[in-house]
């Protein structure tokens, strides 16, 4: 037996062998650990690939969604794409004149067949002229209605009443083969899209024409604020000039006590000579700078609500009268300034950040409107980035107006519920009042 199992009896080497298994599968650990981590990362990579996609796709389902929406509430997609009305006016008058061409050459209305009356070719073609014209007066009419009502949410739906106008009125000329013409509904329908698309576009160009207006109107009010200012400070500066040559004077021909006290009024008038000096080389130097101007951060919360902001320029040597005219009675409230950044070309500044926050503007039809739904943050980095570290944000919107009023309101809903608690209180006190009158009068009858 000894013999036999010498092998298993030997410690050593039975440590050994199991020592070199171990071994073994260490290895075989570490190669399938690594298998793993390799598999691991290239599952990473596939599944950031595949969510990379599937974003993309929703963005892509996304967008035929919202074109499935327009179309189902008959949000009009512009067709043509002129720069001015007068190329719309021009396209819509040519529409027009190639109409009365198709009437004159009579394919706008045909008749398939060659009537007679009475055995007579020239009345069956009377006959036949008179209920041609019918025909056309019927359709223009509802044309005509269709392009006066056009707005931007039914001009889909317009140009379906066109086209079954035209089916039902050639479903009545079947009988005597009469037909208005493709040819004549397709005018039709590009005089409908071009005439909306002409008021549209003539409301943005009286858009724009105010707009300009606003801004001549900013910059003369620019002009002559600092025009007044300059003109105030060099008024002050030879006030205070001819009074400090006054106290000058003065101090030459003053006894000794009175030294001391001309001696602090002409530190005074020099002081007060100077701030007159620099205001009006400040005023001079805003004129000749054309382009310098502020950049303004507002936002007002009982307005518009949390993280809307309105970033604009103004030229005023005050900006904040540019401000108050904004909080003036378009709005309840008056606006909270965040930022009010100095710049000398302040147009591209405000451009800049225009660009920059263009995918998050409030109003994505007027970019005029100047309104954004983004974090102050956002805008904190995008002006350092573009002006350096030296702008100064106040982070809290105050809102003094607007917390105020959310305060007296729910002051006012407290005092209403209390009122309420008082009527319940009240008709519950009667209640009770009336069981214990019941239960004094009430007397228990002898059970039969």
């Amino acid at each position: 037996m000894k013999k036999r199992f010498a092998s298993v009896l030997d410690a050593d080497q039975e440590v050994a062998k199991l020592r070199k298994e171990s071994e073994q599968l260490e290895l075989e650990n570490k190669r399938r650990d690594a298998e793993i981590k390799s598999e691991q990362a290239k599952w990473a990579a596939d599944y950031e690939q595949a969510l990379s996609e599937l974003e993309t796709l929703n963005r892509r389902v996304d967008h035929v969604r919202d074109m499935e929406a327009m179309q189902e509430y008959g949000l009009y997609e512009p067709i043509f794409d002129f720069d001015t009305s007068a190329e719309y006016q021009a396209k819509v008058t040519a529409a027009r004149e190639r109409q009365k061409t198709l009437i004159k050459n009579g394919t706008a209305a045909v008749c398939d067949t060659n009537w007679t009356v009475e055995g007579s070719a020239a009345k069956g073609k009377d006959m036949t002229t008179r209920y041609l014209k019918l025909q056309l007066r019927a359709f223009n009419g509802e044309c005509d209605a269709a392009v006066a009502k056009a707005r931007f949410d039914n001009v889909r739906q317009l140009q379906e009443r066109i086209e079954k106008s035209w089916e039902a009125i050639n479903l009545l000329g079947k009988t005597n083969t009469v037909r208005i013409t493709q040819p004549y509904l397709d005018l039709k329908i590009e005089e409908l899209r071009l005439s909306y698309e002409l008021a549209k576009k003539k409301e943005q160009e009286k858009e724009e024409q105010r707009a300009i207006r606003a801004q001549m109107k900013e910059e003369e009010d620019a002009r002559k604020e600092i025009e007044k200012a300059k003109k105030d400070a060099e008024a002050d500066e030879a006030r205070y000039a001819k009074a400090l040559e006054a106290a000058r004077k003065e101090m030459e021909s003053a006894r000794d006590d009175k030294q001391e006290a001309l001696r602090k009024k002409i530190a005074l008038l020099e002081q007060q000579f100077e701030e007159a000096n620099e205001r009006r080389v400040r005023a001079i130097s805003r004129a000749q700078l054309t382009k310098s101007g502020h950049v303004y951060v507002i936002s007002n919360l009982g307005s518009f609500g949390e993280d809307v902001f309105k970033i604009g320029m103004t030229r005023r040597l005050e900006p904040m009268d540019r401000v108050m005219e904004l909080g003036g009675a378009s709005v309840p409230f008056r606006f909270d300034v965040h930022a009010m950044v100095y710049c000398e070309d302040a147009p591209a500044l405000e451009h800049s950040l225009h660009r920059k926050f263009a995918s998050r503007e409030i109003n994505r039809v007027n970019s005029r409107r100047e309104f954004f739904r983004v974090t102050l943050d956002e805008i904190d980095i995008a002006v350092r980035e573009l002006c350096g570290e030296g702008t100064e944000f106040v982070r809290t919107a105050v809102a003094e107006e607007y917390r105020e009023s959310e305060s007296i309101r729910r002051k006012e809903e407290l005092e209403r519920q209390a009122s309420k608690q008082v009527l319940v209180d009240a008709e519950v006190a009667r209640a009770k009042s009336r069981l214990e009158e019941l239960k004094e009068t009430w007397k228990a009858e002898p059970v039969a």
